[in-house]
């Protein structure tokens, strides 16, 4: 093979007739379209098509996959030329026929490229996707216009406003690929022949437009059945109507169309914060001063204590990637209905189709149900997940203690309380750590991995791989009241109280934080964990908002009255009078006056506060970067991706704004919460960002 660039080779195969040049690209890991993988592609078909001999060309690539996108390190630099478009024009305009040979992913402009050559074979193994909706983007590089025509207009408004890759089947039947074949490279060379021996025309996609006719009611009717789940991003929206401008005009005004609406998400807010969310996931994956060759401690059976929701759903996640899991009840009667929760969880599933029946039993086959504690004397990992009380779970690890094997992890699933205390109760503090699942733990994606003082490095280091092997996103954390996500959660609630009793209402309040971004506000989410979670009637002595509607027999969704009242059949929340008057009346019992409170001072009670929390949590250590209190966030609460996480969103509002407006709020309302951070007031006064901040 000859080299044309670093990164991109030529070979030629046969003679006479039967002459194929093969162009590989070898860019590791994942053949990205940097610049002289780019100038490679060029060189490679404008040689190619100048040489006599050559009867046809194939594209392929080297490695485990084929052009796997653009290259992101150079999104927001000076783009270095050649341009993709030069490249993808020399494929396109080549007088000979090109064949794009796929396997792994073509992904973005991986496939943006293959759709520019004529014809397109891959393995059976091969994915295929323009992505860049998740990057907050739009194909730029003509996907928009190319993908309608060779798959129709609905194909393509699933797979650019997902984002989500089809197989070689889906692509060969929606006409993408041409032929799926076992070898690739020959598979490939031997169609590059066929083509030339039939004399097949070589029809641009661009100058197709027999799959675009489509009923006018396609795009409204796609645009109300994603509306719920694309609600606030722009990027849905923009991929949509490039598709139309395919439908709509000559190829060559779709491609303006789609490079004008291309460059407003490039330059706008939401596809900043969505990149910079790329990278702060893959970030919080890596530990500080943990040395990439720390040993694994082997996980190949874990155990769970409590079948209840948390302990059900933690099984379940084990059980879904082939871990055996061994769980463990104080009765047979719960122990019976955690088990029938699980299997009605994956029946459910089987009925959506996401999973099989078959899958169904084996994943049941894979958890162990016991009565006895004594059963984790040969698990590799066991993770407590019973009621959240520390002298309860003190106890707990004093006796896992004398049960669990030498070697083995003990985990707490905590939401707030101190894993010192529980590793305190064990000769083994090294083995301990606090492993924060999210309720329902078998869909929701965050674990916070809460490092003890103890914690031994290799632990650590298996809690956070275990925690990729379970299809979790993990972010370690260290000891404090609430750790990262419920620590901030608490000093929204705080303010959410106060605004409550000062005028604003619960249903404003909520709609505030709804049309922010986040799927419920802090009122609807009460009523829909159950206001009586923690209530104890005995005790009771309404002193809280909370108190008073829990006496008053209001237990939220479960009961259809909390701060709403819910319609039995359908569940839709209706603002209710009587709490507002309940609220007023207890506000005025306080010596509170209430007043109107407008939407912007809400939005800054609500959530300066959490920013200002934040920085505290790194300045005290609690978490190692900005970007990792971003990851909690967007994964565990529901943050909306699109602008970043707290610490994002307040660079983006503007860090001076936020100190001013924290120190105002502190002097007006008071509260340690109000308390400006030294690590915010300096990153302001200073001109950086908040989100690159780290921890102590």
């Amino acid at each position: 093979m000859t080299a044309i660039t670093e990164s991109v080779g030529i070979a030629f195969e046969g003679d006479g007739a039967q002459r194929v040049a093969v162009i590989t690209i070898d860019n590791p890991p994942v053949n990205a379209l940097s610049h002289h993988v780019r100038q490679g592609i060029l060189d490679g078909v404008t040689q190619a098509a100048a040489d006599a001999s050559v009867a046809a060309i194939v594209l392929i690539c080297a490695g485990r996959t084929f052009i796997a996108g653009a290259d992101i390190t150079e999104f927001g630099s000076a783009p270095k030329p050649p341009s993709l478009q030069a490249a993808q024009a020399a494929m396109e305009d080549c007088v000979k026929p090109v064949v794009a040979a796929i396997h792994g992913t073509a992904l973005g402009g991986g496939l943006e490229v293959a759709m520019c050559a004529h014809f397109r074979v891959a393995d059976a193994g091969a994915r295929f996707g323009l992505p860049e909706v998740k990057l907050g983007l739009l194909p730029g590089a003509g996907g928009t216009q190319r993908l309608p025509r060779v798959t129709g207009p609905a194909k393509a408004l699933e797979m650019m406003t997902s984002g989500d890759p089809i197989d070689s089947t889906e692509a060969l039947e929606c006409g993408l690929v041409d032929e799926v074949v076992v070898d690739l490279r020959q598979g490939a060379i031997d169609f590059a022949r066929s083509v030339v021996a039939q004399g097949r025309p070589l029809t641009r996609i661009r100058d197709r437009n027999d799959k675009l006719a489509v009923d006018a009611s396609l795009f409204g009717d796609f645009r109300r059945k994603i509306g719920a789940k694309t609600r606030g991003f722009l990027a849905p929206e923009y991929n949509i109507q490039c598709i139309e401008a395919a439908v709509s005009l000559p190829f060559d005004e779709g491609i303006k169309t789609e490079r004008r609406l291309f460059e407003e998400l490039m330059n706008g807010t939401q596809s900043a914060a969505q990149r910079y969310y790329f990278f702060a996931e893959r970030e919080a994956a890596k530990v500080p001063g943990l040395s990439k060759d720390t040993p694994l401690r082997p996980i190949d059976r874990v155990g769970v204590l409590g079948a209840g929701t948390m302990g059900g759903g933690i099984s379940m996640s084990f059980a879904n990637v082939g871990i055996p899991v061994t769980i463990v009840e104080r009765d047979q009667a719960s122990l019976d209905r955690g088990l029938a929760v699980i299997r009605s969880n994956y029946e459910r599933s089987a009925k959506r189709g996401s999973i099989t029946a078959a899958d169904v039993e084996t994943r049941m086959a894979l958890i162990t149900p016991s009565l006895d504690k004594a059963d984790f004397a040969e698990v590799d990992m066991v993770i407590e997940a019973v009621f959240e009380d520390l002298d309860l779970k003190k106890q707990v690890f004093a006796e896992l203690d004398g049960i669990c094997k030498a070697g083995a992890i003990m985990a707490s699933n905590t939401s707030y309380l101190d894993v010192d205390q529980m590793a305190a109760a064990t000769s083994r503090p090294e083995s301990v750590i606090g492993t924060h699942f999210f309720s329902p733990a078998n869909v929701m994606k965050l674990l916070e991995v809460v490092r003890g003082a103890k914690s031994g490095d290799d632990v650590i280091a298996t809690v956070m791989a275990l925690a990729k092997r379970i299809n979790k996103i993990p972010a370690l954390v260290g000891v404090c009241d609430g750790f990262v996500g419920n620590r901030m959660l608490a000093q929204r609630r705080i303010e959410a109280d106060r605004l409550i009793l000062e005028g604003a209402t619960p249903a404003q309040v909520d709609k505030v934080i709804y049309d922010f971004g986040f799927p419920m506000g802090p009122y609807a989410m009460s009523d829909l964990a159950g206001l009586d979670i923690g209530w104890n009637e005995a005790t009771s002595s309404s002193s809280t908002v909370r108190e008073i509607l829990c006496e008053s027999g209001r237990r939220g969704q479960k009961n259809g009255r909390g701060y709403y009242t819910y319609d039995p059949d359908t569940r839709a929340s209706t603002p209710d009078p009587e709490v507002v008057e309940m609220i007023r009346t207890f506000a005025a019992s306080k010596g509170v006056a209430q007043r109107q409170v407008t939407d912007q001072e809400v939005l800054e009670r609500l959530l300066f506060p959490m920013v200002n929390e934040g920085a505290k949590i790194l300045e005290e250590g609690v978490a190692s970067r900005a970007s990792d209190i971003d990851v909690v966030w967007i994964n565990g609460y529901g943050w909306p991706v699109y602008s970043g996480g707290p610490m994002f969103w307040a660079d983006t509002v503007g860090l001076p704004e936020v100190v001013a407006r924290i120190k105002h709020y502190g002097e007006a309302l008071g509260g340690r919460h109000w308390e400006l951070s030294p690590l915010l007031d300096r990153v302001a006064s200073e001109g950086g960002k908040l989100q690159q901040a780290t921890g102590a």
